[in-house]
């Protein structure tokens, strides 16, 4: 039985191109952030992507993506040997699993996962907030100073910015209801009447 203490994690977020009536959405940046119980946070990767098509301007709104920033990108696909050695043998992470999920689907038949759900984590546990957005449960358990300490020329919508809050807040939960010992299914599938007892907030 493999426990949280001795999982390694990657938090992952991508920003994208923004939806176009039909086209597919894109990724645009990728960011990681490594934590582990046992070292703590490790790691980092952040790049561009090449879109192959312009950038929405809604999307551009939220992250502050340009072209100039995409000019030169490699594309995902190319990354494909630092994302496996960054990613293969670890619990991947994300608040709203869903949008990386999807884009690492251009790897068909990739080993990474299982995945973990910050989102789905905070609810469970703490199903009484009135907001579980990545920047509202940061500030709310007194993560967003550590945050901005880390990455002081990084802001919300940046890929590493966003990847590091999840890692943060994936490491927060863990210490705040004593996980450590208990099984890495206890991240996958929680028992949402246990993590109300284990409440400490």
């Amino acid at each position: 039985m493999q426990t949280i203490s001795a999982t390694r994690f990657a938090a992952l977020d991508f920003e994208s191109a923004g939806a176009r009536r039909g086209e597919t959405d894109v990724p645009v940046q990728v960011g990681i952030a490594l934590w582990s119980p046992r070292d703590g946070l490790g790691e980092t990767f952040c790049s561009f992507l090449s879109a192959g098509r312009p950038v929405t301007w809604a999307a551009r709104k939220v992250h502050g993506i340009t072209p100039s920033d995409l000019a030169g990108a490699p594309s995902l696909v190319s990354l494909w040997p630092e994302l496996r050695r960054l990613l293969a043998g670890r619990a991947l992470v994300a608040h709203g699993h869903g949008t990386e999920k999807r884009f690492l689907r251009a790897f068909p038949g990739h080993p990474f996962g299982p995945w973990i759900d910050t989102l789905h984590l905070f609810r469970a546990a703490w199903p009484d907030r009135d907001d579980y957005s990545l920047g509202a449960l940061c500030d709310g358990f007194g993560i967003s100073p550590r945050l901005s300490g880390l990455l002081p020329d990084r802001r919300w919508h940046d890929a590493l910015y966003d990847a590091s809050a999840s890692a943060l807040l994936l490491a927060d939960l863990v210490g705040r209801l004593g996980l450590f010992e208990e099984p890495l299914d206890f991240l996958l599938q929680p028992d949402i009447s246990a993590w109300r007892r284990r409440r400490l907030l």
